[in-house]
C-alpha cells in the first residue's frame, strides 16, 4: 500500500487552476523530485499535502486515512514533515530550541518531555552539521545555516513523509552533496519518503530522487524513473522552449 495517494486532486484560486486533475503515489522510504518551472503548481501542490489548502476535487490519503479535509496542526503529529522555501525559525530561539519544537510537534510529540526533545536536537544537529552553532539565537544564523536548521527541525518531527520545499537552494555544489548525502542516510535508516521540490538544482534531483514527476501549467506531465524523465522531450520543451533535437 502506497504512504500517500493523491486521487485526481485539483485546487482553484478563482478562474486560475493551480493544480490539475493530479494523480501521485508515493511509496513508504521513496525519493521523488517534483519538478517544474515557476508557476507550474509545485508550491500549491506541497500545501495541500500539508494542509494549508483543501482541494475542490480529489481526494488524499495517508498511511491509509483519507486527510483531504484534514487541517495541517493535525498532519504534522500523524507524520507529514516540511520545511519552506524560505526558513521560518523562531529567531529569538538557540538552534537547539528551534529543533526540540520541531520532535515536541512531530509524530512523537505526546510521549516527548523537554528533556527528551532537547536529547533527539542534539543527535539530529550532529547529523545535519549544526553542532558547532547549537547554542546560537537561530535570528543570528546565515541564509545557508537557517537552511540547515530547517531541515534538521524537520527530521526531528520524526516524519514518515518529508516534504522539502528548494532545502538546498543557494548552497554550493559541495553543501549540496553533503546534505543530499545526510538525507539520503537519515531517510533509509529510519523508513522516511523524501519528496524534494526543485525549479532548476538538477544536481540535487540526480543525486537523491529515484524518480521526478514534472508539473507543467499546473498539470503532471511526466513520472518517471529520474534519468528517463529528465531526458523526455515534454521536460525538455518545458525547460528549454524546444524539444531535443535528433542527432
Amino acid at each position: 500500500m502506497a504512504l500517500l495517494v493523491l486521487e485526481n486532486v485539483t485546487k482553484r484560486f478563482g478562474g486560475l487552476i493551480a493544480v490539475n486533475n493530479v494523480s501521485i503515489e508515493i511509496k513508504e522510504g521513496e525519493f521523488v523530485g517534483i519538478v517544474g518551472p515557476n508557476g507550474s503548481g509545485k508550491t500549491t501542490l506541497f500545501n495541500l499535502i500539508s494542509g494549508v489548502f483543501f482541494p475542490e476535487e480529489g481526494k488524499i490519503v495517508f498511511d491509509g486515512k483519507d486527510i483531504t479535509r484534514v487541517p495541517s496542526y493535525k498532519r504534522a503529529p500523524m507524520g507529514i514533515g516540511r520545511t519552506f522555501q524560505i526558513p521560518r525559525p523562531f529567531p529569538s530561539a538557540t538552534v537547539r530550541e528551534n529543533v526540540a519544537v520541531g520532535a515536541m510537534f512531530g509524530a512523537m510529540g505526546g510521549q516527548l518531555d523537554v528533556k527528551s526533545a532537547l536529547k533527539i536536537a542534539d543527535e539530529i544537529i550532529e547529523k545535519v552539521g549544526l553542532s558547532a552553532h547549537k547554542n546560537k539565537i537561530a535570528g543570528t544564523l546565515t541564509p545557508v545555516e537557517k537552511k540547515l536548521l530547517e531541515i534538521g527541525r524537520a527530521l526531528a518531527m520524526k516524519p514518515k513523509l518529508l516534504l522539502m520545499d528548494e532545502a538546498m537552494a543557494g548552497m554550493h555544489p559541495k553543501e549540496i552533496d553533503n546534505m543530499v548525502n545526510t538525507i539520503k542516510n537519515i531517510a533509509i535508516n529510519e523508513k522516511i519518503a523524501v519528496v524534494s521540490m526543485v525549479e532548476h538544482i538538477m544536481r540535487a534531483v540526480v543525486g537523491m530522487a529515484q524518480r521526478v514527476i514534472v508539473l507543467h501549467q499546473g498539470s503532471k506531465i511526466v513520472d518517471a524513473p529520474t534519468e528517463a524523465a529528465l531526458k523526455d522531450p515534454h521536460v525538455v520543451e518545458v525547460y528549454l522552449g524546444h524539444q531535443k533535437e535528433e542527432n
